[in-house]
């Protein structure tokens, strides 16, 4: 026995390649989902079961030895989110041979008349509310979803404006290679309120303006909008982020936000997270708002209200950031150990007084791997045809680690 495992394209016949059909047409048996059974050609031996379980279909070509050409159908291609992945370790037991089929990406890529070898690949089929299409469209230029179940491609489209790319290129194909064949183009906005066939993929280009938002932490500060607030500059705030060192999946808190420089950028940096961003002046706060916007970070949440009060509903912080407390530090301090006893803290100070707050309050709490670490920014400004420094206020930037203790998050 040696058993066959197909990729068979999209569905229609034509996109079947020849090796596929040279061994379906010498297959003593054919196993596969039943949909894909029925679309076979007539010349296919009739001996075909319906089946797509990986342990039943190894179970079954086990006790049917008599078989000496068996083959097993699967949709697209064998290598792409397919069966074929779960299947062929159960397949110890006798020679197999995997012919791959035509994928999805490849057929909508060669329509769209573009190359798909930078997609970013994802399966949104049988998803659930942990897949967030907003944040992994802000990681890459291009991202293919294979839509399903709860994630149609309206509901992506609506994620994504909501994630603040409603302004992305979106091409939806529907029924590919069959009759019906559909390909849809506009933008999430647009696209959001449509009504898509249930076998669709979609493609997801971020807006051309995207990428430099997408960079290293220190995004210059004439790119914030900026009224009266305070906003941490963009040396300082590069350092800062980089002794919070948010991850891709973290919840960050950022204390006494101002303009939400620090929130933006935490926010593209934990594009997968959430990033709450609490300021308890309603202009700043408003303006907190218009960042958000002009960012496209829909994993921001402005938080109107003081602190620690407002910090009391959030959920666990992985890293917190405290550019103001208005005196509140300590509680503040208090109030994300009690939420992530391993919490990681890094705080702003301009004037001596908060510096020894800080110190002391973090050093009762019992912080570890606390530094110090004082930013002093000067920068150029022309006079005539010199240059002249002229310097910023100096900033101590504090940074720590809760002491943990096995204690469970309070959630």
């Amino acid at each position: 026995m040696e058993i066959a495992v197909i990729g068979l394209g999209l569905g229609a016949q034509e996109t079947m390649t020849l090796e596929a059909r040279r061994a379906l047409e010498q297959a003593d048996c054919v196993l596969g989902a039943r949909r894909l059974l029925e679309s076979l050609p007539d010349c296919v031996t009739s001996r075909r079961t319906a089946e797509i379980r990986p342990q039943a279909l190894a179970d079954y070509l086990k006790e049917h030895s008599e078989f000496r050409r068996p083959c097993v159908v699967m949709s697209g291609d064998t290598g792409f989110y397919s069966g074929a992945k779960k299947l062929l370790p159960l397949l110890d037991f006798c020679p197999v041979r995997v012919l791959p089929g035509l994928s999805s990406p490849q057929y909508l890529a060669a329509r769209l008349a573009i190359p798909w070898q930078d997609f970013q690949l994802v399966s949104a089929h049988g998803a659930g509310e942990e897949l967030d299409p907003a944040a992994l469209a802000r990681g890459r230029e291009e991202t293919f979803f294979l839509t399903g179940g709860r994630w149609t491609a309206e509901k992506i489209c609506q994620a994504l404006t909501e994630g603040g790319l409603g302004d992305a290129d979106v091409a939806v194909g529907e029924n590919l290679s069959y009759p019906a064949e559909r390909i849809c183009r506009g933008t999430a906005a647009q696209m959001q309120n449509r009504q898509f066939a249930p076998l669709a993929v979609l493609l997801a280009r971020r807006p051309p303006d995207f990428s430099r938002q997408s960079r290293a932490a220190g995004i210059p500060d004439d790119q914030f909008l900026r009224g009266k607030a305070p906003m941490t500059k963009q040396e300082v705030r590069a350092v800062s982020l980089a002794k919070l060192a948010p991850e891709p999946e973290d919840v960050v808190w950022d204390v006494g936000a101002g303009t939400g420089s620090v929130s933006v950028e935490a926010a593209l940096l934990a594009r997968r997270g959430r990033v709450y961003a609490v300021e308890c002046q309603p202009e700043a706060w408003e303006l907190l708002q218009e960042n958000k916007r002009k960012f496209r970070v829909g994993n921001l949440f402005p938080v109107l209200g003081m602190a620690p009060e407002a910090l009391k509903t959030l959920p666990p912080p992985d890293g917190v950031f405290v550019g103001g407390s208005k005196g509140n530090l300590a509680a503040v301090l208090q109030e994300a150990l009690r939420k992530n006893p391993s919490v990681r803290v890094v705080v702003n100070a301009v004037t001596l007084e908060t510096l020894r707050q800080a110190m002391e309050a973090m050093e009762r709490l019992g912080f570890c791997d606390m530094e110090i670490a004082q930013i002093a920014v000067s920068r150029a400004k022309s006079i005539g045809d010199y240059h002249m420094m002229t310097a910023l206020n100096p900033v101590f930037v504090v940074s720590g680690r809760g002491p943990g203790g096995g204690e469970e998050h309070d959630g």
